[in-house]
C-alpha cells in the first residue's frame, strides 16, 4: 500500500529546503521579540542592526567564498586587530607616521588591506603549494598575526589602543556613510564574482573534487590562494570599519567574531565539506544572527549564554544543512 505525504509534511520539505529558508528564521525570530521586548521593532533599532551586521557581513562573504573551495580561514579576526594597528599607527595617534598628512587616510587604508591581502596570500600558498591543511595553518596565522598586533601596539605607544585617528578615516565609520556602501559593493562584487564569472565556477569545482578540477584544467593552485587573499581583503574591510566605529586601533577588534563568522555562512546553507554555498545566503545567515544576538541583549541575556545559543543554532544549522542536502537530492 502506498502512502503520500501530507500537505503540510510537503509544506515543510518545501520551506526547509528552499534557499530562502534562514529568511523565514529571520522572520520568526522577528515575531517571536517584537511584541514582548521593547524597543526591538523600533525604527531606531533597525537601523542599529543593519549598522551593526557589516563588519560580520563582510568578514561572512569573505569566508564563504574559502568554504566554497573546501577550506576554512581563522585568521579572519586576527586580521582585523592587525589591520586595525598597522593603519592605526600610519595615521593617528602620537606616533603616526603620516599624522596630520592629507595622505593619512588613503595610505592607512592601502596598509591595511594590503595587510589583509598578504596574510591571505600566505595562508593560500600554504595551503595550495605545501598541501598544509587549511585549519591548522589558519590557526597559526590568527596566533601570529594576534601577537603581532600586540606587539606592534606596544612597542609604538606602550599600550594596546591607539587614539586620535584623524576625522577623514572616522567617517568611514559612520552609519549609512561610505563604508556602509563599500560594504554593498563588495558583497555585490562577490556575489558576481560567484555567480556570472568562469572563476566563480572554478571556485565550485575546486570544492567538489580538486583532482578531477585539476585534470580538467583549472588552475586549482590559484584558485585556492585567490580564495584567502579575497579573505583577507574582506577581514581588512571589516577592520577598517570597526576601527573607524569604534574611533581607536586596538589587536582586540573582531577577536569576538569568529563564531559568528563561521555560524552566519553554515546557517546561510554553505557547506563545511566544499562546493557549496552563496553569498546571498551567507547575508541571510548573518541577519539571522545579528537579530537573534540583538533581541537576546535586548532582554538582558548574560553573554556566556548567548554564546551557548549560538553555538546550539550553528550545530542546529549543520544538522539542517545535511537534512537539507538529503531533500534536494531525493528530489
Amino acid at each position: 500500500m502506498t502512502t503520500h505525504p501530507s500537505n503540510a509534511a510537503r509544506l515543510t520539505k518545501d520551506i526547509v529546503g528552499s534557499e530562502y529558508f534562514v529568511l523565514f528564521l529571520c522572520l520568526a525570530v522577528f515575531l517571536a521579540f517584537a511584541p514582548f521586548t521593547p524597543g526591538f521593532a523600533s525604527r531606531g533599532n533597525v537601523a542599529n542592526v543593519l549598522v551593526a551586521c557589516l563588519p560580520l557581513l563582510v568578514l561572512a562573504t569573505g569566508q564563504t567564498l574559502v568554504l566554497i573551495t573546501a577550506g576554512i580561514d581563522l585568521s579572519v579576526t586576527a586580521v582585523i586587530g592587525l589591520g586595525s594597528v598597522v593603519g592605526s599607527l600610519v595615521m593617528g595617534g602620537d606616533a603616526g607616521w603620516l599624522r596630520g598628512s592629507p595622505l593619512a587616510t588613503p595610505m592607512a587604508v592601502a596598509a591595511m588591506l594590503g595587510t589583509g591581502a598578504l596574510v591571505g596570500c600566505l595562508n593560500g600558498l600554504c595551503i595550495a603549494w605545501l598541501r598544509m591543511p587549511a585549519f591548522m595553518v589558519t590557526l597559526t596565522s590568527m596566533m601570529f598575526c594576534s601577537g603581532l598586533a600586540v606587539w606592534l601596539a606596544r612597542q609604538a605607544v606602550h599600550a594596546e589602543s591607539i587614539y586620535n585617528l584623524p576625522p577623514a578615516f572616522l567617517a568611514l565609520g559612520h552609519p549609512g556613510g561610505l563604508g556602509a556602501l563599500l560594504v554593498a559593493l563588495a558583497v555585490l562584487v562577490a556575489h558576481l564574482l560567484l555567480t556570472r564569472t568562469l572563476v566563480g565556477r572554478w571556485f565550485y569545482a575546486v570544492g567538489h573534487n580538486p583532482r578531477a578540477s585539476l585534470v580538467s584544467g583549472v588552475p586549482v593552485a590559484g584558485v585556492i590562494v585567490g580564495a584567502y587573499v579575497l579573505s583577507g581583503l574582506f577581514a581588512s574591510m571589516a577592520s577598517i570599519l570597526l576601527t573607524a566605529r569604534l574611533e581607536t586601533g586596538s589587536p582586540n577588534h573582531g577577536k569576538t567574531l569568529l563564531l559568528d563568522v563561521i555560524g552566519a555562512a553554515v546557517i546561510g546553507g554553505t557547506s563545511l565539506f566544499g562546493g557549496k554555498g552563496r553569498v546571498l545566503w551567507s547575508v541571510y545567515g548573518v541577519l539571522f544572527l545579528t537579530l537573534l544576538g540583538n533581541g537576546l541583549n535586548l532582554v538582558n541575556v548574560s553573554d556566556f549564554l548567548i554564546t551557548i545559543i549560538k553555538g546550539g543554532v550553528i550545530l542546529i544549522a549543520a544538522l539542517l544543512d545535511v537534512w537539507r542536502s538529503r531533500i534536494v537530492r531525493g528530489s
